[in-house]
Order: C-alpha cells, then sequence, then structure tokens
C-alpha cells in the first residue's frame, strides 16, 4: 500500500535522525518513540523508495549509498524549515531558547556574570551557556552564538558591535608600595619586582607615554611571576609581589575598595592590551531574537555602568 506524499515527511525525518544517531535504539530515545515503531517506519520507506538505505546487522547499522545521498540532501531542507519554524515561534512572545557564549576568563567572572544572571531573571525562557576560555574561540566551527573579544582586530567574516572601551593600568597593593616605595616615573620600574604577560622568550617590556605629550618611554621589567590570565596577575599583587599591568575590568573591584592602587597615573600604556570589547556573532540573514535581545541588553547594561563610573 502506497503512503501519501505528505505522510512521508514523518518517515524522511526519522530517517536523518537515524543517520544523526547511528542506532535504532538512541534515534527512539532521541524521538521518543519505541524501537519498533522506529524499525516499522525506516521499512515502509524503504518499500516506497524501491531500494534498501539502511544496512542491518546485529552490531552495527550504516547507510546504504542511496541511504547516504537521501540525506545529504534532505539535511538543507529540514534545516531552512526548522529554521523558519522558529522565527515564527520567536517573532511574538517572550524571548525563548539557548544562547551559547564564550568570553575571556577574567572579564566573564568580574564583569560579565552578574549580567547575565540579570537578563536570565527578567528571561525566565532563556538559557545561557558560558564558556569561559581565554583562547580564541571558533564561533562557527564550535557553535557559539555569541563572543566578548578583548581585542582591536577582529574578523570580516563576523558582525563586531562595541561593548565598552578598556584601558591599561599600573597596580601595586599598598602593602607592597610601603615596603618598596612608589615609582615616581617609568624608569623606575626596573628595580621594581613586576607581575606580566609572558611574551615568548622575548624581554617583558612596558611601553609608557605620557598623558597629552609625545614623550615614550619603555622599560625592560621583570620580576617573580607571570601568567597569561589577568585574574592572576591582580592576585598576585593582591598579595604584596609585585607591581601589575593589567586591564581595568580585571582591576575595578580592588581599586574601588583600596586593595590595589594605581602606579603612575599620570603615564598611559598603550598596545599592552586591546582599547575595546566587543561582543560578536557570525553573520546570519536572520538572528534569533533571544540572541538580538540578549546583545541590546549586555550593551545598554555596559553603557549605563560606563556612564555611572564616569558620574561625579
Amino acid at each position: 500500500m502506497a503512503i501519501k506524499t505528505d505522510a512521508l515527511w514523518l518517515h524522511l525525518h526519522w530517517l536523518t535522525v537515524l543517520a544523526e544517531q547511528g542506532s535504532f535504539t538512541r534515534a527512539a530515545e532521541r524521538l521518543e518513540v519505541s524501537k519498533a515503531a522506529m524499525s516499522q517506519k525506516i521499512k515502509e520507506l524503504e518499500q516506497q523508495a524501491g531500494v534498501p538505505l539502511v544496512t542491518r546487522t546485529t552490531r552495527t547499522l550504516r547507510l546504504t549509498s542511496a541511504g547516504e545521498k537521501l540525506v545529504e540532501e534532505l539535511r538543507a531542507p529540514f534545516a531552512q524549515i526548522e529554521q523558519s519554524f522558529f522565527s515564527v515561534r520567536d517573532s511574538a512572545g517572550p524571548l525563548r531558547g539557548l544562547i551559547r557564549v564564550t568570553a575571556p576568563v577574567a572579564f566573564a567572572r568580574q564583569q560579565l556574570v552578574p549580567h547575565i544572571t540579570a537578563f536570565l531573571k527578567e528571561h525566565p525562557q532563556v538559557r545561557v551557556q558560558l564558556e569561559v576560555s581565554d583562547r580564541l574561540v571558533s564561533l562557527a566551527s564550535e557553535g557559539f552564538d555569541l563572543a566578548i573579544r578583548h581585542s582591536d582586530t577582529l574578523p570580516d567574516t563576523h558582525v563586531a558591535l562595541p561593548l565598552c572601551a578598556t584601558r591599561a593600568l599600573v597596580v601595586a597593593s599598598p602593602v607592597y608600595l610601603r615596603q618598596y616605595g612608589q615609582p615616581q616615573t617609568p624608569q623606575a620600574l626596573s628595580e621594581h619586582q613586576c607581575l606580566y604577560y609572558p611574551r615568548g622568550t622575548e624581554t617583558p617590556q612596558w611601553t609608557f607615554c605620557r598623558e597629552n605629550s609625545s614623550e615614550k618611554v619603555v622599560v625592560n621589567v621583570s620580576g617573580p611571576f607571570a601568567t597569561n590570565n589577568s585574574e592572576s596577575i591582580r592576585d598576585a599583587a593582591l598579595e604584596g609581589l609585585g607591581i601589575a599591568l593589567l586591564p581595568d575590568f580585571s582591576a575595578q573591584g580592588a581599586l574601588a575598595d583600596g586593595r590595589l592602587v594605581e602606579v603612575l597615573p599620570q603615564w598611559r600604556t598603550p598596545g599592552a592590551f586591546a582599547e575595546h570589547l566587543y561582543v560578536v556573532r557570525p553573520w546570519a540573514a536572520q538572528v534569533p531574537r533571544a540572541v538580538s535581545g540578549f546583545v541590546h541588553w549586555l550593551r545598554d547594561a555596559f553603557e549605563r555602568q560606563s556612564k555611572s563610573a564616569m558620574a561625579p
């Protein structure tokens, strides 16, 4: 008995799930149906196609060449159908869905997470999966919707929106400064214990420019501790281990409560770190409302935070 064409959609969808899961048992669990029902649907589809689509043994399952060709040709149409459905579903009502985000460790822990929790309280049908990592993650290949990047060099293939400006600060604990003195010039740092980012085998150098001046000073620094994580450098500075060069978001909390003190505030350190944080997403013709809503939320939150910090 022939199956009506419109009824074949279910059979075809189940075949793609079977190909994805690699077994009747897992495919049945994924679809929340019985293994017998799963097997019957594939059998009916093969009868209508007139060719075997799946090769079964007691231990393995694989698609025939006809099955592989059919599944490959079905992937794009089913993905488009899924995207169209979610687009319609998301066009009204509350924000919903999963947002996968990657962000630098220190910034995520100290600045980003409080904004995420506030967003989730207002949008309870949204879920955020955050990966904190200082490596440069590939959004497309690793399935991330968004990345927070502390960089002034961004890929042309992505949409990058400014989140906030940042600057580098030279800081130390009051305990360290009482013991070793406050440096009055950049050159004096060569006599101090400095905590820094390692740059391969190169001698670590900090470059300084005086505010409102073209004067430039390059200083070789050294010290007992170097690491590629600003939070770890900050913690070492809090312990009085030395003078640290940090992005402002890693130092703000400790500066506010007096556990760290800014050193050489009349000097800038260009090139030490990027001067902006961006929220980055892969280019797409349609962006899920949850993703775009989250981006707007973050940008508004950091703009308010910046204005509050500048207020007298």
